[in-house]
């Protein structure tokens, strides 16, 4: 009866000096299974009880993990935790289609993930010769809502991240790629990130890479990225980005731009002819990638007023789910 008790507690998140105790299940490769421990990260989140209401943190000890991962969007609540000072990394090497070739999918709402890498190894790490064709190679898909990362790393080619919908926030994060490698519709802020660029060595030398490719469709949309206070550095020649969709919303605010940024800073793809819908600028940006005397004549200047909106944690309604998750 005790030992129900407890269980019930640990799951069910009982109400403690009013915090609400998290349950922690751990996962280790060299670990036996039982019902606590799991040596796969997907066995671990497949154990969590569907449409679950309270936070589980599944702790993951470093290892390279070579699994596709995916939550299930009735899998809310889930926190995965990289353990100890290195990070874990969740690693495969799928192409072709963006809904079937991440290496780690999140589809629920009210995730957490801190202390991890996302590799998709399909062409990853670039090679100079004898490298794969370059494809689509996603290495995680976020779609749930209020969703957070940590210290993690995301590392492909062409479209690294997958930020399709949703509220997200990305701090301490680095993003690697060549091609469109943050793209999607997410109401994101990416703080105090590093963006890498890898052209050089994905590409071979004259061509140029593309960092963003955001797709916001609709001018009543609310979905935006936007780089708060990080560093864009890497090597080869790069754009900020070029629109996915025909009322793409981009903003650099405070933040590095190496040299490697091109002059005319965007592209407009296939919108050339609705420059006038589309929203790329850059604010209080330094650098010797931030000159803008050579960008092209329809980036966006924005108001003092616009800019604070963005780059306020109100873009995201941070205030009202951030300080819910876990600690």
């Amino acid at each position: 009866m005790l030992k129900n008790l407890v269980l019930f507690s640990l799951l069910f998140g009982l109400v403690v000096n009013g915090k609400r105790p998290h349950s922690t299940i751990h996962v280790d490769p060299s670990a036996s299974s039982s019902s606590s421990n799991f040596t796969t990260i997907q066995s671990a989140i497949d154990s969590v009880p569907s449409n679950n209401s309270h936070w589980v943190c599944i702790s993951i000890k470093h290892a390279i993990y070579k699994e596709k991962v995916t939550i299930p969007v009735d899998k809310q609540y889930i926190y995965l935790k990289g353990d100890g000072n290195k990070r874990a990394s969740i690693v495969w090497g799928s192409s072709g289609s963006i809904n079937s070739c991440p290496t780690f999918t999140s589809y629920a709402d009210n995730i957490k993930v801190e202390n991890l890498n996302f590799v998709n190894s399909y062409n990853y790490p670039p090679k100079k010769s004898g490298a794969r064709r370059i494809k689509q190679a996603v290495a995680a898909m976020v779609t749930g809502d209020r969703t957070a990362f940590y210290h993690c790393n995301f590392s492909g080619v062409q479209d690294t991240l997958l930020d399709a919908m949703g509220r997200h926030y990305f701090k301490h994060c680095i993003i690697e790629g060549a091609i469109d490698f943050i793209f999607g519709a997410g109401q994101s802020i990416f703080e105090e990130c590093r963006i890498v660029v890898n052209v050089g060595s994905s590409m071979g030398a004259g061509n140029i890479g593309c960092i963003t490719a955001q797709g916001r469709s609709g001018a009543n949309d609310s979905n935006a990225f936007v780089f708060k206070n990080c560093n864009v550095t890497g090597n080869g020649k790069a754009i900020l980005g070029r629109p996915w969709r025909g009322y793409a919303t981009v903003i650099f605010f405070n933040s590095s731009l190496s040299d490697i940024i091109l002059p005319q800073g965007w592209d407009s793809w296939f919108y050339s002819g609705y420059v006038d819908q589309l929203t790329f600028a850059e604010v209080n940006c330094y650098g010797p990638g931030s000159n803008t005397s050579n960008r092209v004549a329809w980036e966006a200047q924005l108001s003092q007023e616009m800019a604070e909106y963005f780059t306020s944690s109100n873009f995201i309604d941070a205030d009202k789910w951030i300080s819910k998750q876990p600690h």
